[in-house]
Protein backbone atom coordinates (compact mmCIF):
# COMPACT_ATOMS: atom_id res chain seq x y z
CA UNK A 1 0.00 0.00 0.00
CA UNK A 2 1.43 3.52 -0.65
CA UNK A 3 1.39 6.34 1.82
CA UNK A 4 1.28 9.91 1.71
CA UNK A 5 2.86 11.91 4.22
CA UNK A 6 1.22 15.27 5.81
CA UNK A 7 0.86 17.70 8.21
CA UNK A 8 -2.36 17.91 10.79
CA UNK A 9 -3.58 20.09 12.88
CA UNK A 10 -5.97 19.17 15.46
CA UNK A 11 -7.27 21.43 18.59
CA UNK A 12 -5.84 20.02 21.73
CA UNK A 13 -8.91 18.09 23.20
CA UNK A 14 -9.17 15.86 19.66
CA UNK A 15 -4.80 15.13 20.18
CA UNK A 16 -5.40 14.10 23.88
CA UNK A 17 -8.24 11.62 22.73
CA UNK A 18 -6.56 10.57 19.45
CA UNK A 19 -3.12 9.30 21.87
CA UNK A 20 -5.70 8.00 24.56
CA UNK A 21 -7.37 5.91 21.98
CA UNK A 22 -4.45 4.65 20.33
CA UNK A 23 -3.09 3.50 23.59
CA UNK A 24 -6.32 1.94 24.14
CA UNK A 25 -6.32 -0.01 20.73
CA UNK A 26 -2.53 -0.56 21.02
CA UNK A 27 -1.79 1.55 17.98
CA UNK A 28 0.37 4.41 16.91
CA UNK A 29 -0.98 7.43 16.33
CA UNK A 30 -1.30 7.18 12.60
CA UNK A 31 -2.72 4.04 13.13
CA UNK A 32 -5.48 4.99 14.97
CA UNK A 33 -6.20 8.32 12.65
CA UNK A 34 -6.05 5.68 9.67
CA UNK A 35 -8.66 3.00 11.40
CA UNK A 36 -11.22 6.06 12.43
CA UNK A 37 -11.08 7.24 8.67
CA UNK A 38 -11.75 3.84 6.90
CA UNK A 39 -14.92 3.29 9.86
CA UNK A 40 -16.17 6.15 8.75
CA UNK A 41 -15.74 5.49 4.93
CA UNK A 42 -17.30 2.60 5.45
CA UNK A 43 -20.41 3.60 7.27
CA UNK A 44 -20.84 5.99 4.45
CA UNK A 45 -20.56 3.58 1.99
CA UNK A 46 -23.49 1.79 4.38
CA UNK A 47 -25.94 4.75 4.42
CA UNK A 48 -25.24 5.08 0.23
CA UNK A 49 -26.43 1.64 -0.04
CA UNK A 50 -29.00 2.07 1.78
CA UNK A 51 -30.11 5.15 0.36
CA UNK A 52 -29.66 3.80 -3.64
CA UNK A 53 -32.22 1.08 -2.71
Amino acid sequence: MKTTQFKLNLPADVKVWLEEEAVRNLRSQGAQVVSCLRAAMSRQETLREGAEK
